[in-house]
């Protein structure tokens, strides 16, 4: 980018959406123990923040249709990384539950995420690096984070 484009809104907006796609595409690289699909690493996560719910409830909140959140949750019931038991309020329901090996898989994922992104901040400078601890809050911000 140019230093004469450098401050309209549509180019900026341009290199920040390649960035973090690339960014991003990289750090879903770094997998855990299981190697995850991205998809099904996003499902067992949602499990983690939402705590235990129906597949449809999930599904709601993940914003996908229903079908996709209960193959996704079959899949993951059978990799042990959720149980599914019978709801209380209705027996007909079912509610998914996060394991311990779920919840390992994802401290995994997360390490080595992490871990990758560490070394490579490790060679920037103090001031890149603080460029972009301050970006970062920023970047939340527009996303509504």
């Amino acid at each position: 980018m140019t230093q004469t484009n450098l401050l309209r809104p549509a180019d900026v907006a341009g290199e920040i959406r390649v960035a973090a796609n690339r960014l991003v595409r990289r750090l879903r690289s770094e997998r855990g123990e299981a190697d995850l699909p991205e998809h099904l690493f996003i499902g067992l996560t949602a499990i983690k923040k939402y705590g235990p719910m129906t597949p449809g409830a999930l599904a709601d909140l993940e914003g996908v249709r229903p079908p996709s959140m209960t193959r996704t949750v079959n899949s993951l019931t059978e990799m042990g990384f959720v149980v599914k038991t019978g709801s209380e309020e209705d027996k007909r329901q079912v509610r998914v539950e996060l394991t311990a090996l779920g919840l390992a898989e994802i401290k995994e994922t997360r390490r080595r995420r992490d871990a990758w992104l560490t070394k490579k901040l490790s060679k920037l400078s103090h001031e890149d690096r603080a460029t972009l601890a301050e970006a970062s809050e920023i970047i939340k911000s527009i996303a509504g984070q």
